[in-house]
């Protein structure tokens, strides 16, 4: 499954494996939401509620798609978090791990917090 992400400066594609969260997330497809950033990375609200899933990780690699549980939101980290070890990519607490961005994710650098974005299937 590929999604595209757009926001006023740019966009990017991203491949989602199958799982029960990124079937629910594809299936309410296409969302319009307000970007948020907290260090290097954007996230932002889905009407998609979510329970978390077995292999949630908090420490994920640069150009991750995550789902956070907790405030119904996909988290797209691109870099150290304000609470990150190092130049580790640490989220705000476990979440549920939906695939990877295409391309290269110092893009997202280019989304500003409070961006409009929206989310929507690639190729229907």
């Amino acid at each position: 499954m590929q999604i595209r992400i757009s926001w006023p400066g740019g966009q990017t594609t991203a491949t989602l494996g199958e799982t029960r969260t990124s079937r629910a997330l594809v299936g309410a497809l296409p969302i319009t939401s307000t970007a948020r950033t907290w260090g290097q990375e954007v996230y932002f609200a889905t009407p998609v509620p979510a329970a978390l899933e077995a292999d949630a990780r908090q420490v994920v690699q640069p150009g991750t798609v995550a789902f956070w549980t907790e405030g119904d939101a996909l988290a797209l980290p691109y870099g150290p978090t304000p609470i990150s070890h190092g130049e580790e990519c640490r989220l705000a607490s476990p979440c549920n791990v939906l695939g990877r961005l295409d391309g290269d994710p110092e893009v997202l650098a280019t989304v500003r917090d409070g961006d409009p974005v929206r989310v929507e299937r690639v190729g229907g």
